[in-house]
């Protein structure tokens, strides 16, 4: 029985493009779920087995093993110990639950596996099930993501817009609230859109942030962001109030932004330069903590002292074990779990206006700033 589902498996032209940003495991795990949702593996098939699918496919076990796990967690398909994997029967009690979709930039790095915890510990706590989609910044897979999620039946969704225009973000909100599944904006939010958000305020924690940096005597202070995010045009602004009310004006020619997502070969180029026009600065306020991370690395190559020869702030408070950097200290796992919380709310038909929910960031003084005398 198991050849004759291999055959009609080979007869499907299933093509996994190398070159998409989509995963390879989520094409497989999607193509998969088609053949399923289809009726060509029907309940009680037993699927290929791992090997079978690397003959199939070209792909690594270990892809196609993340893709079967996660067909098991979403209820497509059960594993049978010493017998193989088989297409689960349709539990109705499960289509009961609350699927809850969670569209993040990286789920192994910067601030969003301590936001993903935040939520998922609200979650657990309600007996939610919640799906993790990693977008790395780009609208194609969050677009890609939200049609999974609502294909999927997903009861509502928190998102974390992507680097790019306001117009697309808002896209994908209107993707779920079209078909009446509540979104939640975490952390980044879309200029003009009435819907619920948390953030933290940005505008104020970098207005801090820089009045110490006036204080502890540095009137050159450059300044390295990327543009397309809410959060840290704010920064900016809040960095710019800083310096006006200090009387000090502002220096274009230290001010680098970039309009695409965070990769670290552009901001390299970005800091190669900052670093190159020493005489024009005294310190950096990095727009977040890993651009402050490349320029620690980028000072090391170049016999550059931190703080000695160049101070240097970010934004954050990431875990680093390697430097000690002076930042603002956002509440990031406690905003996964107010958007959690706001996010049930809606779904339990709590309230009907939108809320607005705004956390306070704080200042972490460490050694990455001296005093410029």
């Amino acid at each position: 029985h198991l050849s004759i589902q291999i055959d009609k498996l080979r007869r499907i032209k299933m093509i996994v493009d190398r070159n998409s940003p989509i995963p390879q495991y989520f094409q497989l795990q999607t193509w998969l779920q088609e053949q399923i949702q289809q009726g060509i593996l029907k309940t009680n098939d037993k699927i290929p087995t791992e090997e079978e699918l690397v003959k199939m496919t070209g792909l690594a076990r270990a892809t196609i093993r993340q893709a079967i796990q996660n067909l098991v967690n979403l209820g497509y398909v059960n594993r049978k110990k010493g017998v193989g994997t088989f297409v689960s029967e349709p539990d109705l009690e499960e289509k009961k639950k609350t699927i809850i979709g969670m569209i993040i930039p990286d789920i192994r790095s910067g601030y969003a596996p301590e936001l993903a915890r935040g939520a998922e510990d609200v979650a657990a706590e309600n007996r939610q099930s919640l799906i993790l989609c990693n977008t790395d910044d780009l609208h194609v897979k969050a677009e890609f993501h939200a049609d999974r999620l609502i294909e999927n039946s997903a009861n509502g969704v928190i998102f974390v817009p992507t680097a790019s225009t306001d117009k697309n973000n808002r896209k994908i909100v209107e993707k779920f609230t079209s078909r009446k599944i509540p979104v939640v904006l975490a952390d980044r939010t879309i200029p003009d859109l009435e819907n619920d958000y948390v953030t933290t305020d940005n505008f104020n924690g970098a207005y801090q942030l820089t009045r110490y940096l006036i204080n502890k005597g540095h009137k050159k202070i450059a300044f390295i962001y990327s543009s397309l995010f809410s959060t840290e045009r704010l920064r900016f602004n809040g960095y710019k109030k800083a310096l006006s009310d200090a009387g000090i004006p502002l220096n274009k020619s230290v001010v680098y932004a970039h309009d695409g997502p965070f990769i670290e070969k552009d901001f390299s180029k970005y800091i190669q330069k900052l670093l190159n026009q020493r005489d024009k600065l005294t310190a950096v306020f990095a727009g977040h903590d890993r651009i402050a991370l490349l320029i620690y690395s980028a000072a090391q190559r170049l016999g550059i002292k931190i703080p000695d020869d160049i101070s240097v702030a970010g934004y954050d408070d990431l875990h680093f074990t390697t430097i000690s950097l002076t930042t603002m200290h956002q509440p990031i796992y406690e905003m996964g779990q107010e958007s959690m919380k706001l996010l049930l709310s809606r779904l339990k038909g709590e309230r009907k206006k939108y809320k607005e929910i705004v956390l306070e960031s704080h200042l972490v003084e460490r050694s990455s700033v001296r005093l410029n005398k």
